[in-house]
């Protein structure tokens, strides 16, 4: 059968921009809701993190709906159009982010009773190890959020002919409204919303993109004689672009930085009301990752069975292979009014979550990190409304930073790029606090400062001098049904000299852009520990066993020596006996008995840190403070 792709498609009627418009409202209109009904409530930690009373079920609709963006819904199925169906390994990565997030690094931020992740870089290393991560995360979320800013805009200028800039400044706009206006719960909310969106969007797409192509079976057999359903590929040359190896095990470390350690993620875990709800919400979470994973590689395989014989891309049809899905959603509903809105609705769903999310997040780490480290006696009431000031603030500069992600290429890898180079060294150095009790102040700067040396310089040489064609093998596409275009064109051009490339353009700068977060990350660990062994290792005695969580305990469960070597002096036996001896009523009399005495901050009584106040022994679990006692802190 030959594919006839015609070179124009139409554009949106009333009815896909009524449902395009609804999107932007209910989105704006939840952010009214949330800022009427808690109108009253006028802490920081009210805006910032829902009062720390947010459940599982909305919180893990959040998680899910933020990460898997328009990066996702764009992105995932071009590369499994061009390049193969490998990036359903990407199920391996997600599973074991979400364990590690779970079980070693949220623990010790929820019991720590933090409101930004980096407020924890404090209490275990010093204040310019925490000002110096904060800064790195900020510009990492604002790169970011340029590249998933522009990529809705891309698709609706591909399908509808919208002026591109005015597409990115009502994404800017609407997402700093509601973000301004409702705070973290209203982020949440919208975001539960936004990924049902999501979801009727791809499985719309699906739906009629199978029965435009004959059925599952003919669009698998496709998949199959065009090479696009081999997966597992295990060969270990780390400048392959994507292999088992590439996608297990630095999609891991992508993952990781951006899920273990990231403040947008952290901070709607810490909203939950129980580290339990917490937990619960990142396993959902995991359920929602996979099902939008599964449902972005058949959509890739639906559109090459459809294009199979005439690759709209290589024919001049679109500009950018990021196109491909709203062109081929533009051709299969071109007699369907309404639904050609629905998918953009979808695209934008991603963005407005990821956006709000990011804009929610850096208001929250400038406020409490640089803030309130300069202004330490601001009262709630002006804390709340520079909260608020700062969403407007980053909601601009996010908005404006999608100028540069239209230089940026693919957003797929684009996206992952900027989050290997940053996410990297900040995991790196949130391990090194972590699991590593004897490192010290100088060893967390040395290894941050190697990480992000390592990571950026291979990230840049990487833009700089691509890597050869060879290592990214995009697969074989035809142009030989293009009707419209079936008069090959030979290019007269003249030779062109082959650029000079450095020795290191094709080893050191072709590395697999997903091992750039293990690159800095691993470069982080090794020089702080190096470094900390060398000016002297910390001796634990001035750790608190609440911010620590040894590897030791699981592979040396054998040994109570070889624990307590491990520990490097930090008094782990102190909080285990704590438990065991008081109640969790007595606990709230402590907790309260040491705010009388003005001793208490973020949630933890100072005189009392190792003994983690909160812990409820019905429940097995840890639970925040209520909204009246957060709002005497």
């Amino acid at each position: 059968m030959t594919n006839f792709i015609p070179p124009d498609v139409k554009n949106f009627v009333t009815w896909d921009y009524l449902v395009f418009a609804a999107l932007f409202l209910i989105s704006s209109g939840i952010g009214v809701f949330f800022a009427v009904k808690d109108r009253k409530k006028t802490t920081s930690g009210d805006f910032l993190v829902g009062g720390r009373q947010m459940t599982c079920g909305p919180v893990a609709l959040s998680l899910t709906a933020s990460f898997m963006s328009a990066v996702t819904v764009l992105g995932t199925p071009a590369e499994v159009y061009r390049h193969g169906s490998a990036f359903i390994l990407f199920f391996i990565a997600y599973t074991f982010v979400i364990i590690f997030t779970s079980e070693l690094f949220l623990p010790v931020f929820y019991r720590s009773g933090i409101t930004s992740t980096y407020e924890y870089l404090e209490l275990r290393f010093n204040k310019p190890v925490r000002i110096a991560a904060t800064l790195i995360y900020i510009v990492q979320t604002i790169l970011y959020t340029g590249v998933v800013v522009y990529a809705p805009a891309l698709a609706l200028n591909q399908v509808t002919g919208f002026n591109l800039w005015g597409s990115v400044f009502a994404t800017g706009i609407v997402c700093t409204f509601y973000c301004t206006l409702g705070g973290l719960k209203a982020v949440v909310w919208t975001d539960a919303f936004q990924l049902v969106v999501m979801l009727t969007g791809f499985l719309t797409v699906l739906i009629q993109g199978t029965l435009k192509n004959g059925g599952f079976t003919n669009i698998w057999e496709n998949a199959g004689n065009g090479s696009r359903l081999t997966i597992f590929d295990f060969d270990l040359d780390p400048l392959r672009r994507h292999t088992f190896w590439t996608i297990a095990v630095g999609g891991t470390f992508t993952w990781l930085g951006i899920y273990g350690v990231n403040q947008s993620t952290i901070q709607r875990c810490i909203s939950c009301k129980t580290e339990l709800h917490a937990k619960l919400a990142l396993y959902l979470n995991l359920v929602g990752l996979w099902a939008i994973l599964v449902c972005a590689v058949l959509c890739g395989l639906v559109m090459y069975s459809h294009f199979r014989s005439c690759d709209p891309w290589t024919a001049g049809f679109i500009s950018a292979p990021d196109q491909l899905m709203p062109y081929f959603v533009m051709i299969i509903f071109s007699s369907t009014p309404g639904l050609p809105g629905l998918f953009v609705a979808c695209a934008f769903s991603g963005t407005l979550s990821t956006v709000a999310a990011s804009i929610n997040a850096l208001a929250t780490v400038t406020s409490e990190d640089l803030v309130k480290n300069c202004f330490p006696d601001l009262s709630e009431r002006v804390s709340t409304w520079i909260s608020k000031g700062l969403c407007i603030v980053f909601g601009v500069i996010c908005t404006s930073m999608a100028v540069a992600a239209s230089l940026m290429g693919g957003v797929v890898q684009a996206s992952l790029s900027i989050h290997g180079m940053c996410g990297g060294p900040m995991l790196g150095l949130f391990t090194l606090g972590i699991i590593f009790p004897w490192t010290t102040w100088k060893g967390a700067c040395g290894g941050l400062l190697t990480g992000i040396t390592l990571a950026f310089w291979v990230g840049i040489g990487a833009f700089v001098y691509p890597a050869p064609s060879s290592k990214s093998l995009p697969l074989h596409l035809s142009t030989a049904g293009c009707i419209a275009n079936n008069t090959e064109t030979v290019a007269t051009m003249m030779p062109t000299v082959p650029p000079i490339r450095p020795h290191l353009a094709d080893t050191w700068y072709s590395l697999s852009y997903l091992y750039y977060s293990a690159v800095g990350c691993l470069g982080c660990i090794m020089a702080g520990l190096l470094i900390s062994f060398v000016t002297g290792p910390n001796k634990g005695e001035d750790i608190k066993p609440m911010l620590i969580r040894p590897i030791c305990n699981v592979f040396c469960f054998w040994s109570h020596k070889c624990k307590t070597f491990w520990w490097c002096g930090v008094d782990q036996e102190d909080n285990k006996a704590f438990h065991e001896e008081f109640s969790n009523e007595q606990l709230k009399d402590l907790s309260e008995k040491a705010d009388a005495n003005n001793i208490l901050k973020n949630g933890l009584n100072r005189a009392v840190h190792s003994h983690l106040p909160g812990y409820n022994p019905c429940e097995k679990s840890y639970t925040n403070p209520s909204v009246e006692r957060e709002s005497h802190f």
